[in-house]
């Protein structure tokens, strides 16, 4: 009695495999490469084929996220066993040294900074004779005005890091 279920499951299988080979990729659905204003449409799905020209793909389609891929292969805190250790003393020593050169960064940005401003200004208050047309004072004040901007970044830049240093 336990032989006729295999037999009967052996019979109903023998008499599928053909309608399975007729209908194509066994167990993969149909792809369709459809065009759109000049670009390829990939679709599994049958209405969305119908009135475009389409085409069966016949290759195998693989799906690659556009987001890469999370470094799980080693977490942040593995490091090698021969990786350098800093003790703390020294370590300590490195972010005062830092903060010394940063402070002093700042310091001379911030006097580049005041002396641009300063240029800045005084010849603001300049207009030469050929410069009838106030375009030609633009032209002429904008390179100070873009060093004004470049010491107030770096200054900024410098007042970040230096919030960063522990």
């Amino acid at each position: 009695m336990a032989r006729l279920p295999l037999y009967a499951v052996a019979s109903i299988a023998l008499l599928a495999a053909p309608l399975a080979l007729a209908q194509g990729n066994v167990g993969q659905p149909t792809v369709w490469r459809c065009m759109n204003d000049g670009r390829s449409h990939y679709t599994n799905i049958k209405k969305e084929t119908e009135g475009k020209s389409c085409v069966v793909v016949s290759r195998e389609i693989s799906v690659v996220s556009a987001m890469p891929p999370v470094a799980a292969a080693a977490p942040a805190s593995a490091r090698p066993a021969n990786f350098p250790r800093v003790d703390r003393d020294t370590q300590r020593s490195r972010d005062e040294a830092r903060r010394r050169i940063l402070e002093n960064e700042l310091s001379v940005e911030e006097r580049s900074l005041a002396d641009a401003r300063a240029k800045l200004s005084e010849e603001e208050g300049i207009r030469n004779g050929d410069e009838r047309n106030y375009q030609k004072v633009l032209d002429r004040l904008q390179p100070l005005k873009e060093a004004v901007d470049r010491h107030e970044r770096n200054v900024a830049a410098i007042t970040r890091e230096l919030a960063s240093v522990k």
